[in-house]
């Protein structure tokens, strides 16, 4: 069984004459510990893809099992406890709190949880992500490449069994971006993180071990990069 599988997935907004349909009939799987990237232009329906998977969006059709267990077939409640527990979201805005600093930041999903944070843990975090010394700093205090990874490190902080990351380097200067994908990459290779990641940056994309290339909201080629 993979670890992430996805079944005739469909998505349709609207009705009748209006209807889009953002995703159609797609189909994939993923092995527990892979890299994955998926490309497409604007409006191929990577976007779309990136909310079912992470459980923010429900389909039209199909279906999507992480770890043997379906995210559509709970209920709301527990669907929401399922997702803070076992994917992190990264996005391209970052979407930190301004009014917290990085290390309360990093820990806010655990807290939300009702769980303590492991000291050491969070301590190793700041060091992998190499703000330690920011860790009191605030968002408006950082720029947007360190932003962006202490977005990373808060997905990570719950140990999630999947992490989606959502054009993770779109905002980002050439340099910032390169080091956000130094970092993506070493934390799959030293942790075994499964990663599905999207992006519209090709030179990003061959850092995954597989691309899925979207148009119309079909998966139109599965390339495999290395194994």
């Amino acid at each position: 069984m993979a670890f992430l599988e996805v079944t005739a997935l469909t998505r349709i907004y609207g009705t009748g004459e209006a209807s889009v349909k953002a995703l159609d009939n797609v189909s994939f799987e993923v092995e527990k510990g892979q890299f994955v990237a998926v490309m497409g232009a604007s409006g191929s329906g990577k976007s779309t893809l990136m909310h079912l998977l992470g459980g923010v969006d429900r389909p039209t059709g199909g279906s999507v099992r992480l770890d043997g267990i379906s995210l559509y077939e709970q209920k709301e409640e527990a669907l929401t406890i399922f997702r803070r527990r076992q994917i992190g979201l990264v996005y391209q805005f970052y979407n930190l709190v301004p009014l917290l600093t990085v290390e309360e930041n990093l820990c806010l999903p655990l807290l939300l949880d009702g769980r303590t944070p492991d000291a050491a843990r969070v301590a190793d975090m700041l060091a992998r992500l190499g703000l330690a010394e920011k860790r009191r700093a605030f968002p408006a205090q950082l720029s947007g490449g360190q932003q962006q990874r202490v977005a990373i490190g808060r997905a990570l902080l719950t140990r999630p069994a999947l992490l989606l990351a959502d054009e993770p380097t779109g905002n980002l200067d050439s340099a910032a971006g390169k080091n956000v994908a130094d970092l993506l990459e070493q934390i799959h290779l030293t942790t075994g993180q499964t990663v599905v990641m999207i992006t519209h940056d090709e030179t990003l994309a061959l850092r995954a071990q597989r691309i899925l290339r979207l148009k119309d909201g079909r998966i139109v080629k599965d390339e495999v990069i290395r194994p």
